[in-house]
């Protein structure tokens, strides 16, 4: 996929997106929706939550530039809410029927932005910074958690993911 920034601060992080895009149904993919669930004794998040909340903040990051749409999980992620003991999260099939509305949506959003739209101020109780890094934060949270994902289908017993 051709990567051409209006601004170009964002091309690097574009480069990534689109790996992370990828890389994102690649390591969901086969995992049964017990597994998905399974946090083997530990408090860790599982694979469902990380799952969702990856989608949720492309979709809370897709609302900084003007694109007012929800996952259909978004109540269990919404205000970056936590993992809930006691609750039944969505297939993982769920989450990635959002990623895929979401990021190409996003995609061209961002690839659009200008420094203008960059420089403009983000805040958060307790946080303020500019949408530029807000964006270098989510693209770096994003290859953390396909990263934990990636760790979790070894952990579960399931082949690698694959790259390509």
């Amino acid at each position: 996929m051709e990567v051409q920034t209006v601004s170009s601060r964002t091309y690097g992080f574009m480069v990534l997106y689109d790996m992370h895009t990828t890389f994102f149904s690649n390591v969901i993919v086969d995992i049964s929706e017990k597994d998905a669930g399974e946090r083997l004794g530990t408090k860790a998040n599982h694979m469902a939550w990380l799952a969702g909340s990856l989608v949720q903040e492309r979709f809370e990051l897709a609302g900084s530039f003007g694109i007012n749409k929800q996952q259909q999980a978004h109540e269990l992620f919404k205000d970056h809410k936590g993992i809930q003991e006691g609750v039944q999260y969505p297939a993982l099939q769920a989450f990635e029927q959002d990623w895929k509305i979401i990021s190409p949506l996003l995609r061209k959003a961002l690839l659009e932005a200008d420094d203008e739209k960059l420089d403009e101020p983000f805040e958060m109780p307790g946080m303020k910074m500019t949408l530029f890094e807000l964006i270098s934060f989510q693209i770096y949270r994003e290859a953390n958690c396909i990263g934990q994902l990636a760790l979790w289908r070894r952990l579960l017993g399931y082949p690698a993911m694959k790259y390509m």
